[in-house]
């Protein structure tokens, strides 16, 4: 099994070298195959870990139960958004369109790799590295439209993750201090060695260590309030990214939190740690909750949904207690499925009606029949409707919560997220689910661009012919490209034909949806295994 874990390391980045160096189709179809390679490979791992609860190859890489489900979440969504570019980039046959997408898919698979490399490590100064190579590689794929606010976008996005990963570093440098006061100063720093003897590392130096990880790597996760750098980067990228940014990202840095709170806890007892994450998961589901009443642009809506699905994670893993860690852990694995698919969906509509902007679109589910009704199921799935794997895993984690008498927590995370329900609910189906022909806007809401750019004035537009979009008239640039975003400017509505963008795009969301059903309705006997394994592994003995 250790060559499962070498495997991960080295194909999906030779993929990465590869792509950029061959032609665009043979690129086109290398992503996909390598995303299913690797979903293959984690899926190979779980009977391994919960037979021998853990792998291991060399001193440096390592899973146990925690780091294969959240490779698993990681990898389902590689394979799921490699097929959906497929059918999403609809780039022009000349050489400014084939240079877009061999830095995009390029970029895709290294973004990728990086992200499945993080809980395959064992020391934490090298997964440190690994977040800081995520956030390098997916900010040139937030700008890699090269218009204005997707450059803004991007600038943000460092700025503030970096200020977040400069405050991780510290948390991974005071853990060094805390574990050389008890291994010696040669120590390397696997988390393993630190949770053999946590109860003797210092207890103020913990303290500090714990509250400084999750400001630091919450920044990346979407905490509240560090989270502000999401909405844009979200937004602005092509929707390929931004559902890597939501499903995977986020709750990778999740994990590296979790790796702090388990030596933390076992080091000072969980109390103190719980409280944190009870505040941080509060305040995000709140912020979160508050924002999706008053969204119009449809990426942003799935943006603040991410924040309160972190929000709501952190609270399930405040609730101390076992079941409600295991709702924490499925949580993660049908936020995956389900924001994936959401974006999936948001592709879909933005290439048939050339426009975000939630307000003017209408008849989506008749313009789309297949992607727009696998939308609305992706939305009811992130409000935590049955049979879906989100209602199954808010059910354990509310069930955990009320395992405390006190049940106060418990039911503000019920209002909370009910208000969130609403506000995802009642924009959905008024875009998708209103009677009537189906409506796009004019040329102040349209794209143009070799793979996703918005055009949001006639300079822009003129670029995008320079570099060879194919665009016709006005009205025609946003439905050519990928993920353009709407402008400011007045809407005008004209009929779009009913049919599907792309194959590819249906099949993308049909795994996802696939995936919200069997987590929903029928666990698989090694995965809910692998699961209470992992929520073991997360529970304090003090």
């Amino acid at each position: 099994m250790s060559s499962v874990l070498l495997a991960l390391v080295i194909f999906p980045f030779a993929v990465a070298v590869v792509s950029y160096l061959v032609p665009l189709g043979i690129a086109k179809v290398l992503a996909p195959l390598s995303g299913a390679a690797s979903f293959v490979l984690a899926l190979v791992l779980v009977p391994a870990v919960v037979l021998h609860s853990h792998v291991v190859d060399g001193s440096e890489l390592r899973v146990d139960a925690l780091s294969v489900v959240f490779l698993i979440a990681t990898a389902f969504l590689y394979l799921t958004t490699s097929i959906f570019s497929a059918g999403y980039l609809d780039l022009a046959p000349n050489v400014a369109g084939l240079k877009y997408g061999r830095r995009f898919y390029a970029g895709l698979n290294l973004f990728c790799w990086a992200m499945i490399v993080t809980p395959l490590l064992s020391n934490m100064a090298l997964v440190w590295a690994a977040v800081e190579v995520t956030t390098v590689v997916s900010a040139l794929l937030v700008a890699i439209d090269d218009t204005d606010s997707s450059t803004e976008a991007a600038w943000k996005y460092v700025l503030i993750a970096s200020m977040g990963l400069g405050i991780a570093l510290l948390a991974t440098i005071l853990l060094y201090y805390a574990g050389s006061s008890v291994f010696g100063s040669g120590f390397q720093l696997s988390y393993v060695k630190l949770l053999s003897d946590a109860h003797h590392l210092p207890a103020d130096v913990m303290r500090l260590t714990f509250v400084l990880a999750v400001l630091g790597y919450g920044t990346k996760m979407g905490l509240v309030p560090v989270h502000t750098w999401l909405p844009d980067a979200h937004s602005e990228a092509p929707t390929p990214v931004s559902a890597l940014l939501s499903g995977a990202l986020l709750a990778l840095c999740f994990y590296v939190i979790l790796r702090f709170y388990q030596i933390t806890s076992l080091a000072i007892g969980s109390s103190y740690p719980r409280d944190v994450f009870l505040g941080f998961g509060i305040a995000s589901l709140l912020l979160a909750a508050l924002y999706l009443l008053r969204q119009r642009d449809m990426k942003r809506m799935f943006a603040y949904s991410s924040v309160e699905h972190m929000g709501i994670v952190a609270i399930g893993m405040s609730f101390g207690v076992v079941l409600a860690f295991v709702g924490v852990l499925l949580h993660v694995l049908a936020h995956a499925a389900a924001k994936g698919t959401a974006f999936f969906g948001t592709g879909s509509v933005v290439r048939k009606f050339g426009t975000k902007d939630m307000a003017v679109i209408r008849g989506g589910v008749s313009a789309l029949p297949l992607s727009g009704s696998m939308l609305v199921a992706a939305v009811f799935a992130l409000s935590a409707m049955p049979p879906f794997g989100l209602f199954r895993s808010e059910f354990l984690i509310v069930s955990g919560g009320l395992s405390d008498p006190g049940y106060g927590v418990a039911a503000v995370l019920v209002v909370l997220v009910t208000l969130a329900f609403f506000g995802l609910s009642w924009s959905t189906t008024q875009t998708m689910l209103t009677t009537g022909p189906a409506d796009v806007v004019g040329p102040s809401d349209l794209a143009a661009s070799t793979g996703t750019a918005a055009a949001e004035t006639a300079a822009e537009v003129r670029a995008a012919e320079e570099v060879g979009a194919e665009v016709g008239d006005a009205e025609e640039v946003g439905a050519k490209v990928g993920g353009g975003h709407a402008g400011d400017g007045e809407a005008t509505r004209r009929p779009v034909d009913r049919g599907e963008v792309s194959p590819w795009i249906v099949l993308s969301m049909v795994l996802g949806i696939a995936a919200l059903l069997l987590l929903g309705v029928h666990l698989p006997a090694d995965l809910s295994r692998l699961l209470n394994d992992a929520a073991r592994e997360l529970r304090s003995p003090r």
